[in-house]
């Protein structure tokens, strides 16, 4: 256990304790007289000391010691002894370990040893060490009392300190928490790592210095673990400007395990929601706890294992062995219980493996403990065999479970045995299932529901066999060698039959996978596919479905079933099943059904290959649930607008290439060459790569093995052409070897003719090509390849599907910028600035609102530009951060005015080009924009009825509209406006028609509100009186341009009369120009009657043309302006404005302001 550091006089120290290790920094020693079986009288001594101390006082065998060169102090900071304690969750013994001690060492030696050689200080090398040591104990106890508490004291204190560090919200749920160092150069930093659901936190205090990091999951571009010339294991994380190093976790591998499972779920939530489905709990981000990822990750390990359903949700894994009467032994291994399936899988990888439908389960009982059995269990199925397993821990629990779920099974899916004798061959019904009838299965069968559309379903699904026996390749090689081939094979799968089982229940062992690497017989090979991808499991639980969902799709014409109408004729068209309308009819019924089915998928291309050979072996509605197995289960997100799953697995091959094939992957440089035609290989399970005969052997392996099958072959193609890809010139003719090499695969015992791939014209060469037979290969690719698990592959699937999803942003992010950069003119660097704060707007309100509230906003399938969008409310934000126009509490109004103005379809979203274009008026727009873009923003749809700005400051006495049109200067000399105006009148009249498109005209009260808009911009500003100055003196003018429009409306005259009118009554220079004495009475000095009727109007024209008249606003509104500064203040506030919005809604009193 580690210790508080204490200091040790080396005087004392030398008598009692002997070195056993040592360091430069560090010291391993060993009590006198412990482990001495001859020791001499002072060991003696001292071990005789020890033994009559009480347990309490007893001092450790074994120590480390810190040691300071230069320094005769020592720092005790570990003891190999184990204490026990009431407070202390797993003590082992009370006496001393050399391993413990051992494994102290290692661990100071990996992580500290060599870091402390950058310090210069020596008080700086026992600072960090104590530090270190003191987060380590603190961690050690805070996990121990988790594992007894559910809401320990230790976790809520860390809560609270994440809390107070880092100003989140209160939604901002912190996961766990770790004690570790990020390294600053070659500066180690010790502080504690904070995971919390959307955020990765890092807080340290040492030698005075405060570090503060803050990085959001979605940030992540590269999570991995890695080494550095100080450490030999660290965690590095990769954001789009900077790497982060974190190292010294007392467990790495569970921090690195949460980090992946945190990233993951989060990228997926809001970068992959066209897809992907959450966990159910897992739905409410705010409920995720450390015990929830953990559960996450063997769920989809599980799933992925035994290729079960997405909603199998694993219940239990419990320790066991398993009889396996063919090697008459019991196989240890583990026992996991789902919802529906009881499964086994080996301790050694790949000796055996079992899957045990519920709905396969006929009895769970317990048996006799015996001392040679203990703790049995015997599970009967339906094909009356029988499963047992013993040492099962809790077996009590676990049977009254498993029988729970079994009666619910049989409840909802009743069954009914049959009395008819079963045959062992592979073609009776026993074997295979009836695509309409009743699905039987060893003694038992299925009950469909009663339905009175049995015979119009039938009249649906006019093809009840496969295709292959209907319509037989011309051509065939001789008919006596296939079917000697055939009978050999079918021969060997009967013997295995025999001894392993023959339903989905079979022993799955090395035998078996030897078995499939040969090629499945064509008679069986539908029925296998069946069974290995467990869709036989779907076929008998859903009777009628198919027939139901074929009735309900046909006829409907959508965009779905133009694209599969289109395909129809693309489908292995060389073949003679779809050279007519009975294979054509099939494939369209199924891809139909499928797309009525799952809507979110649709149909996709590379679907129309994939249904056309699993019609060729199966029958209708078996290569409908086939298609479900592959694209639900097998191959998860392939099939999408995206292609997510494909490009994660080719991304997860091309670090398979770098680790198998190292010296191909240094001489292509740039593998996205072969990622170009590899992506096809999974996306089509090389189905339009290689010949179709051979082909089918590769889907063989792949229904038995998973996508481990691709993997492997594919590496086995590239090795097989590695010497000539090396010795390629260039991309072209790389991919053409590669095209060569795979149409000249071919399949011996294939009963039809080659039928090449769409790469044949690439192999008409003069010299004869050689031949690869596809046995050959697979067998090669399971011995030099199948070294791959399944754990590592979906380790290696969840690092690289951070990287594809962030490739897909990266793309997002250029080709919004693309189209948007030669429409502003903000620079691109401050443009790509301000669209990584528009996303993690967006993201902001992702992370702590309902799931469902925000996921319309980003939507993948839509054009890039389309893609992120923000509410009103987001809007505000980010216009009270980054708006020149700052018009204090008034500036939130004039952003709602903005937005309303923006969302010209009225969706309440706005995108990334309209809020741009909106901040590249403000900055880089000329007066004339500016003042346009003002102007709109006070008439409707803008400014509405209800607005909630309805105070005027032109309601003040001291402002009047009768004011003269005399101005006095700072100089004596006096203006006189009203030629200006005049002719200002007669020129808008001109120009009037020369407008695009004309605006409406301005209400008194519009007016009103841009004129308290103008005010509240010039606040703080260094020319503030002169700007006052200069719009009251526009205002006034303004006024009375409406008044003189109202005049002449009422009045019928026109302008010049109204000009002449308004000259003829302007009052003398001496006259104050700006304002009245509130203390004198004022005379009339209005110029129009006072019975004036007609409405109060100004124009843009007027508005712009009155501006121009005072130099100091033409100054304000075209000097240049700069976004950085607001760009690099918006950076640091952005999530403080968003916590402090979130915190006024549970505080009204905090009102949320400009920053």
């Amino acid at each position: 256990m580690w210790l508080k550091p204490e200091e040790v006089l080396l005087k004392n120290a030398l008598k009692l304790w002997v070195t056993q290790k040592s360091s430069c920094y560090f010291v391993l020693q060993r009590r006198r007289g412990h482990g001495e079986g001859g020791a001499r009288l002072s060991g003696r001594l001292v071990g005789a000391l020890d033994a009559v101390l009480d347990s309490n006082a007893r001092v450790a065998p074994f120590r480390i010691l810190l040691q300071v060169p230069g320094s005769q102090v020592y720092s005790p900071i570990a003891c190999g002894e184990s204490l026990s304690g009431p407070d202390i969750c797993w003590a082992v013994a009370s006496g001393a370990t050399l391993e413990e001690i051992n494994q102290h060492w290692d661990w100071l030696e990996q992580n500290l040893l060599h870091t402390l050689s950058v310090f210069d200080n020596k008080d700086d090398i026992v600072s960090f060490v104590k530090g270190k040591v003191k987060a380590l104990i603190a961690e050690e106890t805070s996990s121990r009392v988790a594992e007894q508490e559910e809401e320990p004291e230790k976790f809520r204190e860390a809560l609270v300190k994440f809390a107070a560090r880092f100003n989140f919200p209160e939604a901002e749920k912190l996961v766990t928490y770790y004690s570790c160092c990020c390294w600053k150069g070659r500066v180690p930093r010790q502080g504690w790592l904070y995971l919390s659901i959307n955020h990765l936190c890092f807080y340290s205090f040492f030698l005075g210095k405060e570090l503060k990091l803050v990085i959001p999951w979605v940030d992540i571009q590269k999570l991995e673990r890695t080494s550095n010339v100080f450490l030999t294991d660290t965690i590095r994380i990769t954001t789009q400007d900077k790497e982060r190093d974190f190292s010294m976790f007392l467990n790495l591998d569970e921090v690195f395990r949460i980090m992946e499972q945190l990233a993951d779920v989060t990228l997926r939530r809001l970068l992959d929601n066209e897809v992907f489905d959450l966990d159910p709990d897992l739905q409410e981000p705010s409920q995720i706890t450390k015990r929830d990822l953990e559960a996450r990750a063997q769920n989809e390990f599980f799933r992925a294992f035994f290729r079960l359903p997405r909603k199998e949700k694993l219940r239990a894994v419990v320790d066991c062995a398993l009889w396996t009467p063919f090697s008459r032994c019991h196989t240890a291994g583990r026992m996991f219980t789902s919802n529906s399936y009881i499964c086994f899988a080996s301790r050694e990888d790949g000796r055996c493996t079992v899957v045990l439908p519920l709905r396969e389960v006929v009895s769970i009982e317990k048996m006799e403990d015996t001392s040679l059995l203990p703790n049995p269990i015997i599970v009967s199925i339906r094909s009356k065999m029988a499963f047992q397993f013993i040492e099962l821990r809790d077996r009590e629990g676990l049977v009254e479970s498993l029988l729970a779920r079994l009666k619910q099974v049989h409840a909802d899916h009743p069954v009914h045995y049959d009395s008819s004798p079963s045959d062992d061959d592979m073609t009776t019904p026993v074997f295979y299932s009836s695509m309409c009838g009743d699905h039987r299965f060893g003694d038992l069968e299925m009950v469909p529901p009663q339905s009175s559309k049995e015979s119009e379903e039938k009249s649906l699904l006019p093809c009840p066999v496969p295709l292959t026996p209907v319509f037989p390749q011309p051509g065939c090689q001789s008919p006596d060698l296939h079917l000697s081939r055939e009978q050999i094979k079918i021969s060997l799968w009967n013997d295995h039959f025999s001894e392993y089982g023959r339903t989905v229940c079979m022993f799955r062992t090395e035998k078996i996978r030897k078995l499939v690497a040969m090629g499945i017989p064509e008679a069986l090979r539908g029925r296998l596919w069946l069974l290995f991808s467990d869709a036989v499991t779907d076929l008998a639980l859903h009777p009628g479905y198919y027939g139901k969902l074929v009735e309900e799709s046909l006829g409907r014409c959508c965009l779905v079933t133009e694209e599969i109408e289109r395909d129809l004729h693309r489908s292995l068209p060389e073949h003679p099943a779809f050279q007519n309308e009975t294979g054509i009819a099939a494939l369209r019924r199924v891809l139909t059904a499928y797309a009525h089915r799952n809507p979110r998928i649709g149909y996709c291309q590379s679907m129309n290959i994939l249904t056309s050979v699993l019609l060729l072996y199966a029958k209708e509605e078996e290569a409908f649930w086939l298609l479900v197995a592959v694209c639900e289960r097998m191959l998860p997100d392939y099939f999408n607008h995206r292609v997510i799953g494909a490009q994660v697995d080719q991304s997860v091959f091309e670090e398979l290439i770098k680790e198998h094939l190292p010296e191909l992957a240094e001489h292509m440089n740039d593998l996205s060459a072969l990622a170009s035609v590899s992506l096809s290989w999974f996306l089509t399970l090389f189905l339009s790569i290689m010949p179709l005969e051979s082909a089918v052997n590769v889907m063989d392996c792949f229904f038995y093995d998973g996508i481990k099958a691709i993997f492997q072959l594919g590496l086995a193609v590239l090795e097989a052409t590695a010497e000539e890809l090396c010795s390629s010139k260039d991309d072209g003719q790389a991919l053409m070897i590669l095209s060569r090499f795979l149409d000249h695969i071919k399949n011996e015992d294939s009963p039809g003719p080659s039928i090449s791939s769409h790469h044949a014209f690439f192999s008409d060469d003069q010299d004869p090509y050689p031949v690869t037979d596809i046995a050959d290969l697979i067998r090669d690719s399971y011995e030099k390849f199948g070294d791959q698990s399944v754990e590592q592959i979906e380790h290696l699937r969840c690092k690289h599907r951070i990287r594809v999803l962030q490739g897909h942003e990266d793309t997002t992010r250029q080709n919004v910028l693309r189209v948007v950069i030669p429409e502003v003119s903000v620079s691109p660097e401050d443009l790509e600035e301000l669209y990584d704060l528009f996303k993690r707007e967006h993201m902001l309100s992702c992370y702590w609102a309902q799931p469902g509230l925000v996921a319309l906003r980003h939507d993948p399938s839509r054009p890039y530009a389309e893609q992120y969008r923000i509410d009103a409310r987001q809007f505000t934000r980010l216009f009270l951060l980054l708006s020149p126009w700052t018009c204090g509490a008034h500036t939130e109004i004039l952003a709602e005015r903005a937005f309303r103005l923006l969302d010209d379809n009225v969706d309440q979203l706005l995108e990334f080009r309209a809020f741009v274009c909106c901040l590249d008026i403000m900055y880089n727009g000329e007066m004339n924009e500016k003042i346009k873009l003002l102007y709109r923003l006070h008439i409707p749809p803008a400014l509405t009825e209800n607005d909630r700005d309805s105070q005027s400051p032109l309601k003040n006495p001291l402002l009047s509209t009768s004011r003269p049109l005399v101005f006095g200067k700072s100089n004596g000399d006096t203006v006189d406006y009203q030629k200006q105006l005049k002719q200002m009148i007669r020129d808008l009249a001109k120009e009037k028609d020369k407008t695009e498109k004309e605006l409406p005209k301005m209400s008194q009260r519009e007016f009103i509100q841009f004129c308290k808009t103008l005010y509240s911009m010039f606040h703080e500003d260094p020319e503030e009186n002169e700007l006052y100055q200069a719009i009251a003196t526009v205002t006034t003018l303004l006024l009375q341009i409406g008044e003189v429009g109202q005049w002449g409306s009422s009045s019928g005259s026109g302008s010049q009369e109204c000009v002449e009118e308004l000259q003829a009554s302007a009052p003398s220079p001496e006259q104050d120009s700006v304002f009245v004495d509130p203390g004198k009475p004022a005379q009339d000095t209005r110029p129009f009657p006072e019975a004036v009727e007609g409405v109060w109007t100004v124009s843009l024209e007027h508005i712009l043309a009155s501006l121009l008249t005072e130099q100091s606003l033409v100054n304000f509104f075209e000097k240049p302006l700069d976004i950085k500064p607001k760009l690099e203040n918006a950076k640091i506030n952005q999530y403080n404005l968003k916590t402090l919005e979130m915190s006024s809604h549970l505080h009204p009193e905090l009102k949320l302001s400009n920053t």
